[in-house]
């Protein structure tokens, strides 16, 4: 297969682009390295890759649509993988408008020229953020999602129902893969287990949010980039998935896994409730389970552990 990855340099990206070139398909990347976090960290995220004679990377921003229509008129995709985004709940109540344009004028240019070049498949990333507040837990597919808490979250939602549109209009299967709190090797410096990690290492103090009891369907990275393959294999039509471990951990069993795995005890800061947060992500897995095959296997111990090995040589 030809397949491009937005944000192929990220986080996920860059693991599902090896994933991809290692079992022998033609990855072209798209990715603008911009400076939400140090683009350094994205330059050593493509190293392994760019060692393969079966990859090809572009920097270039998704708004930029002359940019994008000159690697759709230089390559045959038999599938679109979108992952880049502007990431994260609370930069987004900071800065929407950034959000609306990168998360929906981003996809939209990336829809049209997949119409246009009648590229079959589309994958997109969206997130358990779209679930808002949601009571009822765990969360199913068939929830209602129309109270988004954040300009993130509405804004996946709002790529989400324009994928049904164009999957209704123009025939290409548009699968919206919700991610449940992905971690690992290479995440985020800004994502929680990164950051405390960092900060406990450091001897710094740890930023905790209202009471502690927050919870959330931590997903290691192998396991989503095992269901996202299957989504590119298997999803036809319109669907949308959760992908996540369908078990939750509390915000303080999460500090103490890193604690124990790091060696060092880690010092709170307590502060109020944040706007946008929400108390519990819990992802019913059943239909991806059922339609996908997927099975998420990576326990939470086990998982950062992973990370743990990692970080201490990054």
């Amino acid at each position: 297969m030809q397949v491009l990855v937005t944000g192929g340099a990220g986080f996920i990206g860059s693991h599902l682009s090896e994933k991809l070139l290692r079992r022998g398909d033609f990855v072209v990347v798209v990715d603008n390295f911009n400076d939400y976090y140090d683009p350094g960290i994205k330059e050593k995220n493509v190293i392994k890759a760019k060692d393969y004679s079966n990859y090809s990377l572009h920097k270039i921003d998704i708004l930029d649509f002359d940019a994008l229509k000159s690697v759709f008129d230089a390559f045959r995709f038999d599938a679109i993988i979108h992952l880049a985004a502007r990431a994260g709940v609370r930069p987004s109540l900071k800065n929407p408008l950034l959000y609306q344009d990168v998360n929906i004028k981003g996809t939209m240019n990336l829809l049209e020229l997949t119409r246009d070049y009648r590229i079959p498949k589309f994958i997109f990333a969206s997130s358990s953020s779209v679930y808002g507040s949601n009571k009822k837990v765990p969360f199913s597919e068939h929830d209602n999602v129309d109270y988004p808490v954040s300009p993130y979250a509405a804004t996946k939602k709002a790529a989400e129902l324009l994928g049904f549109t164009y999957y209704h209009l123009y025939g290409f299967t548009f699968t919206a893969i919700r991610f449940f709190t992905v971690y690992g090797p290479r995440q985020r410096p800004d994502m929680a287990i990164h950051k405390f990690t960092a900060l406990i290492d450091e001897g710094e103090a740890i930023p905790v949010f209202g009471d502690g009891q927050s919870k959330r369907d931590y997903t290691y990275i192998d396991d989503i980039l095992d269901g996202v393959l299957k989504a590119v294999e298997k999803s036809e039509g319109y669907n949308i998935y959760n992908l996540g471990d369908s078990r939750t951990i509390g915000l303080l069993e999460m500090i103490h896994t890193i604690e124990t795995h790091l060696g060092k005890k880690a010092k709170i800061k307590w502060l109020p409730f944040q706007p946008g947060d929400v108390p519990i992500t819990y992802a019913d897995i059943s239909k991806a389970r059922t339609e996908l095959g997927y099975e998420p296997v990576v326990l939470f111990t086990e998982g950062v552990k992973k990370f743990m090995d990692w970080y201490k040589q990054f």
